[in-house]
């Protein structure tokens, strides 16, 4: 009996042990290796290819304090234990304010539920607790030096204070998200850019540029400059000729560029839900700002094609069911749409201007509505392709990809009808079955 006692002890006690330790390790991966399985229709708790790139290309620590009461810490490490999974130089410091002042008052908070990143160099705030707000708030700790949008007013393009569907407000707002600063010129009346812009937009204008105005464009990107121009198709309106802009044309044709004088209709399933005359881009070329689109879909309304030829390279095309006419009548019938030349087309070209680190860089494309207000807010890639844009003319490489998707808006519409039928259904319904099943169980049994 005391052998068996003995046995039985020691394979409980093995049992005990193994218990403890499989419990330990299980609590030590689920720290360190926290893994989640996103079911969301848009994957929304899936961090993006952007977040990835950023931070997990993190070669020194960074520190993110997290202000607000204890308590509340729990709604925060969620996200943020998702950006610590990346890279353990992330690291998170969740500080209650009323137990630590001076922690919070070095690293500068002002009210509960701050995000301060920290590198060392720089400290940003991010104002949400969003993935948005917070890559970044890291990007623009993590860069230093100034990087100035500059956009051209004066003949009618697209104005970055204009909030309406046709403004660039919303681009200025992105723009402004990933540490870049924005402002406006004017080449009228000094035919000169500034030296701090580090980019010129040129966005759709209504009116020709004077030969001054795009000489000196010309100048800047032969000094090392980045330029993007959009174009926009050649229409008959009733008060003028949209897209006649000659002198513009003849500048993008020093870089090997040449816009044509028509407009794409696209009369492809994907198409019909922007309208015929806003084709969606098919393909996209294997160029750094485009090599991570992937199938996103990017729309391009009223657009114009382009052709190209060195130093110009292709970015992203219409499809087969797009067609390149002039003075279009909607809607198209497929008869009218078969005397005219049929897709692809190219509607988007890069180049480098120059040789070595000085060349300047351009990217010319056949619509200025792609980065309008109501493009950039459609769940749609055309946001990510602005941007990417962007960090290519500066140089920023290693940040083009895919960005945080915004929330999807998924709420139920629910008519009068569909009201009182619930209503009948759940408050009438539901319990006069119940009774119902009740009594007849009682007046089997009696």
């Amino acid at each position: 009996m005391a052998s068996r006692q003995a046995k039985q002890g020691a394979t409980a006690g093995i049992y005990v042990v193994l218990v403890i330790a499989i419990l330990g390790i299980a609590n030590w991966l689920a720290k360190d290796y926290n893994k989640t399985v996103d079911v969301t229709a848009n994957k929304r708790f899936t961090l993006s290819d952007q977040t990835k790139k950023v931070v997990g290309g993190l070669q020194k620590d960074i520190n993110v304090y997290y202000f607000e009461k204890a308590d509340r810490f729990e709604q925060a490490r969620d996200i943020l234990d998702r950006y610590r999974n990346l890279n353990s130089k992330f690291k998170v410091n969740y500080v209650d304010p009323d137990k630590k002042p001076d922690v919070a008052r070095l690293q500068g908070m002002r009210n509960f539920g701050d995000i301060i990143v920290d590198s060392g160099v720089k400290k940003e705030t991010a104002k949400a607790l969003t993935e948005e707000e917070l890559t970044g708030a890291l990007i623009r700790s993590l860069k230093t030096g100034t990087r100035t949008v500059c956009f051209v007013e004066g003949s009618g393009e697209h104005r970055i204070t204009e909030t309406a569907r046709d403004g660039y407000s919303a681009l200025k707002d992105a723009l402004e998200k990933n540490n870049y600063k924005t402002q406006t010129i004017s080449l009228i009346e000094k035919p000169d850019v500034p030296k701090e812009c580090t980019i010129v937009l040129v966005g759709g204008p209504k009116r020709d540029y004077l030969q001054p105005a795009a000489d000196a464009i010309k100048t800047y990107v032969a000094g090392g400059g980045n330029a993007v121009v959009n174009f926009d198709a050649v229409l008959d309106l009733p008060d003028q000729k949209m897209g006649d802009t000659p002198n513009l044309s003849g500048l993008v044709a020093s870089w090997g560029i040449t816009p044509k004088g028509d407009v794409i209709v696209d009369v492809g399933s994907a198409s019909r839900l922007f309208g015929q005359v806003s084709p969606v881009v098919a393909s996209y070329e294997s160029h750094p700002i485009t090599r991570v689109m992937g199938d996103n879909a990017s729309v391009m309304p009223l657009a114009r094609s382009l052709d190209a030829k060195s130093p110009a390279e292709k970015l992203f095309s219409t499809g087969e069911s797009s067609y390149s006419l002039t003075h279009p009548k909607l809607p198209m019938k497929q008869e009218e749409l078969e005397k005219g030349p049929r897709g692809p087309f190219l509607i988007g070209v890069a180049a480098k201007i120059g040789t070595g680190n000085t060349a300047g860089r351009v990217v010319v494309v056949g619509s200025s509505n792609w980065m309008a207000n109501f493009m950039l807010s459609a769940p749609i890639a055309n946001r990510d392709l602005a941007m990417n844009v962007m960090n290519w003319l500066t140089s920023d490489e290693e940040l083009i990809s895919i960005r945080p998707k915004e929330p999807e808006d998924r709420r139920l519409s629910v008519t009068g009808g569909a009201l009182r039928s619930m209503f009948f259904f759940s408050v009438i319904g539901l319990p006069l079955f119940v009774i119902l099943s009740g009594v007849s169980v009682w007046w089997k049994r009696r």
